[in-house]
């Protein structure tokens, strides 16, 4: 989608450009900014059962597959003054077609087994105030991962799966540093409950610090604090807990190498628990046209989710989470390995990820495995991504394996 252009100060980068923290000039005020996008989702997939009794699912069974059209449109306008506002509106049909029983549906998984869906949605509404070197975005909202990696927003088939009702100030007075402070009331996950409270008292309170003073290098922090957590339900108690995450990335390049490391950290006054801490580490280059990279990561058998506020929903920013693996072991010590790989190619580039899962014995997710490759290309102005996944559950004891076949097309305007 286009970029808007209503707040022409850096700190705009960071929280209306889906995250890219790197200084731009200052953008020409704009009367209005509009931007769009119309795009189609299909995923055939197929399913080896371990239940016993159960029906497998194959290739070509409508009712197991996916199939929506989608629209999405966004404005922002400056008014004057420092004052703007923006707004942006989705809807998406399978208008009846008869090649598919599940569409796309606003659920905390982005999917849903629901037929022959028809919907739309405001996903975003907010407010904007500029001065100096501070911009304040108020409303409901999209986070970018860059800022706010423990509650972050998403797109499936180019709809947010979670907006967030809130308040985001980001600043760059200091030298190379950008500061965002953020309070979040609620999340807009699925559109048959509306918004949800994030918690039962006074909302989610959330710090980053991103610097890149040094050469080639940017270093970034989060902190979290969700008091009265409504996804931290103490049973001995009877009431909503606290819960807070500390989130910690440094990412260099030398050259052609690229180098990252990553700390997570959750906990919660939930009786009993212990909290989830996971580590990772990274290294990539590329020659030419090639570009290949190594993921390793560990995560303890801690008692909190490393996603979405710690809710177990939407999607983790943790490097590891990726492909078809589920990506939210609670309660297991799991180690993981991935393997990337890219190839440029005409009009587009071809990709591919390996992935190797270790957890607990008792662990559904204990010697999984799972992989997927794929071509993303632009002809003609639209973004289209052919790709193949496949999953292996050794111990899961519902599903054997799993394999997908997803086609994506988009053109934004």
């Amino acid at each position: 989608m286009k970029k808007g252009l209503l707040l022409s100060v850096v700190a705009s980068t960071v929280i209306f450009a889906g995250g890219d923290i790197a200084p731009v000039e200052p953008a020409q005020p704009a009367s209005a900014d509009f931007w769009g996008q119309i795009g189609m989702f299909y995923q055939a997939e197929d399913i080896d059962f371990n239940i016993p009794g159960a029906t497998d699912l194959d290739f070509g069974d409508e009712e197991n597959n996916w199939f929506s059209t989608t629209v999405v449109l966004g404005v922002e306008k400056e008014l004057g003054n420092g004052f703007g506002f923006g707004a942006e509106v989705a809807g998406w049909t399978d208008f009846g077609f008869d090649i598919a029983d599940r569409t796309l549906y606003k659920t905390t998984a982005g999917l849903a087994n629901i037929a022959d869906q028809t919907d739309a949605e405001v996903s975003q509404a907010y407010l904007t105030y500029t001065f100096g070197n501070t911009a304040i975005k108020a409303g409901r909202q999209a986070l970018p991962k860059a800022v706010s990696p423990w509650a972050w927003s998403d797109r499936t088939a180019g709809v947010i799966d979670i907006s967030y009702d809130g308040i985001v100030i980001a600043n760059t007075d200091l030298t190379d540093t950008t500061l965002v402070a953020a309070w979040i009331d609620q999340a807009f996950i699925d559109n048959t409950i509306g918004e949800t409270d994030v918690s039962d008292s006074s909302g989610l309170f959330m710090l980053t610090l991103i610097n890149k003073s040094l050469a080639n290098t940017t270093l970034s922090f989060s902190g979290y604090y969700v008091p009265k957590s409504i996804f931290a339900f103490d049973p001995s108690t009877g009431d909503f807990e606290d819960t807070w995450s500390i989130w910690a990335t440094a990412e260099s390049s030398f050259d052609t190498v690229k180098t990252g490391l990553q700390l997570a950290y959750v906990d919660g006054d939930i009786t009993g628990t212990d909290a989830t801490f996971g580590v990772a580490a990274k290294i990539g280059s590329s020659w030419g046209d090639l570009d290949a990279g190594l993921v390793a990561a560990y995560i303890n058998d801690g008692d909190y989710s490393l996603k979405t506020a710690g809710s177990g929903i939407g999607t983790s920013a943790f490097w590891t989470f990726t492909g078809d693996f589920g990506g939210d072991i609670v309660g297991d010590n799991v180690w993981a390995v991935l393997v990337k790989a890219g190839y440029k190619l005409p009009y587009g580039k071809l990709f591919g990820v390996v992935g190797y899962y270790d957890a607990d014995d008792n662990a559904v997710y204990d010697n999984a495995f799972n992989a997927r490759v794929g071509y993303k290309f632009n002809i003609a102005g639209v973004d289209t991504q052919v790709e193949y996944r496949y999953l292996d559950l050794d111990n899961n004891p519902n599903v054997d394996k799993r394999q997908r076949i997803r086609v994506e097309a988009y053109y934004k305007f």
